[in-house]
């Protein structure tokens, strides 16, 4: 049936209309070749490509639809307003007129219903699309135009659902990969993982600190990238695109003015594809940005005072006071980073974070529960006053090297030791230093950490990070200048207390 608009001849289209971008919905588009799958439909294209989307069905049976278009429509008619000479004669102007302004409205396909005005698709119709290069679908007489808008958007309902279960699994993929010992180069991956493509995170500096994905196809692609990158590191604008070589790029600033940058090259660009790039943008701006417990100035006024010789006591009120428990961790993977020691110290609540030598530690106040973390291996210090500081980072140490053998995720150094405390603290030490003094500093730990392992030479040498024949000839010396048997328990409990008092 014909629509309401009054119906007008053919005009050409004006320069500024003609290049107008057509608005997209928020609705992912459907392939055209979805609709022509529909077998309650039994469509048929008859002309133009195959290949493109459809955002929506109109019916209009005006001589020049073009004023009423948006663009991406696949646009039905019957052939109502087709004149009769159009048909009788060569009838090529008038149809290569109607198409053109189809065309240039940014109509995606044109749907030509037979019957009851017209009992096939008239042929200079066909040409002039195959021209203008507008699919042209026949509908027969059986389907009405109403059921084919329906199939329009049942299908993009389909692509929306299906669009909408990608972001939320999209989503979750990222912040499970933000809670791994490696969060940043994870969040990398997996994003490139979602949108098929490359990331790269660029420092304050304007270099790129990691990359996950596919690589750049030529030197252009990465130069725009750069470029981009620059393009919105200290400006106003937040996130910024391009298109080079095919490729789909786009820019996000991190945090607020840190400096950092995620960039993004993909070959195809999805609709959810910029909110998954901004959920990641998100989860890289917690991870690059400082952690935050206390004002930075606190914290570098206790770091300049301990560099000139104050006490820890004098200095830990600057830090919030009280007790403190030192935590040293290992990752189960790949080497910790800065990010990632970073990312550990917000997950155990400090800020207070060291890296060195691959091990993480960390000083956390005594008042906050430290749990295991995905990912990691802690060794947790009793909870101790400033001054004990030092010790208690021998005990995290400790702990540390018991959790690895063990293949424990967290374990606490005891805050007691049972009979052993009944002693005086001086007589017990001197005790030890005159039972333990034959034994070189190498020796010592081995023995502490082969008694802590109830004499295991795997778990020993996993903790220390040596042979297990090491362990053995280490254990034998030290039976030999301590002249124990080190198989009786007595003489190991004995050996214990005294380790426990070093």
């Amino acid at each position: 049936m014909p629509d309401a608009q009054t119906p007008s001849a053919p005009v050409a289209p004006t320069a500024s209309a003609a290049s107008a971008v057509p608005p997209t919905p928020p609705t992912p588009p459907i392939p055209l070749s979805a609709l022509l799958g529909r077998e309650d439909l039994a469509l048929r294209r008859i002309a133009g490509p195959p290949d493109t989307v459809v955002h929506w069905a109109h019916t209009s049976e005006m001589a020049d639809p073009y004023p009423y278009l948006l663009g991406g429509e696949l646009l039905l008619t019957a052939g109502v307003h087709i004149p009769d000479a159009a048909l009788t004669d060569d009838g090529s102007p008038y149809f290569d007129a109607y198409v053109s302004r189809i065309a240039a409205a940014g109509g995606a396909a044109l749907g030509f219903g037979v019957t009851p005005v017209h009992d096939t698709v008239p042929p200079a119709l066909v040409a002039a699309c195959e021209r203008h290069g507008l699919p042209l679908v026949e509908v027969p007489p059986h389907t009405t135009f109403s059921g084919v808008a329906r199939a329009v958007w049942q299908l993009m309902a389909q692509a929306r659902l299906a669009e909408l279960r990608r972001v939320t699994e999209a989503q979750q993929s990222l912040a499970a990969a933000a809670s791994r010992p490696d969060p940043v180069p994870s969040v990398l991956r997996q994003l490139a993982q979602r949108v098929g493509g490359r990331t790269v995170l660029y420092g304050p500096e304007g270099t790129r600190i990691a990359e996950a994905g596919r690589e750049e196809q030529s030197p252009a692609v990465r130069e725009a990238l750069d470029a981009l990158a620059r393009a919105v590191t200290g400006r106003a604008r937040s996130s910024a695109t391009d298109t080079v070589a095919g490729l789909h790029l786009a820019a996000y600033a991190l945090g607020a003015g840190q400096g950092f940058v995620l960039a993004v090259a993909a070959a195809h660009r999805e609709p959810g594809d910029h909110t998954i790039a901004s959920v990641a943008a998100v989860l890289l701006s917690l991870l690059t940005g400082e952690h935050q417990s206390g004002t930075g100035a606190a914290r570098s006024s206790a770091l300049v005072r301990l560099l000139l010789g104050a006490p820890p006591e004098e200095v830990a009120p600057l830090l919030g006071g009280g007790r403190w428990v030192v935590v040293h961790a290992r990752p189960g993977g790949q080497a910790a980073d800065a990010v990632a020691a970073s990312a550990l110290g917000a997950a155990l609540g400090s800020p207070l974070v060291d890296l060195a030598d691959g091990v993480v530690r960390v000083l956390v106040p005594a008042g906050r529960e430290v749990t295991a973390q995905p990912g990691w291996t802690l060794g947790v210090s009793a909870a101790v006053e400033p001054s004990g500081w030092p010790a208690a980072d021998t005990q995290a140490a400790r702990a540390l090297a018991r959790a690895r053998a063990t293949r424990t995720a967290l374990v606490t150094h005891g805050l007691g030791s049972g009979l052993a405390d009944l002693l005086p603290a001086r007589q017990a030490a001197a005790r030890a230093r005159a039972l333990l003094a034959p034994l070189t500093p190498v020796l010592t730990e081995t023995l502490r950490a082969w008694l802590s392992l109830h004499g295991s030479w795997d778990r020993t040498a996993t903790a220390l990070g040596v042979h297990r024949n090491t362990v053995r000839h280490r254990i034998t010396r030290c039976a030999a200048v301590l002249h124990a048997d080190l198989d009786d328990p007595d003489v190991r409990m004995e050996l214990w207390f005294a380790l426990r008092h070093t």
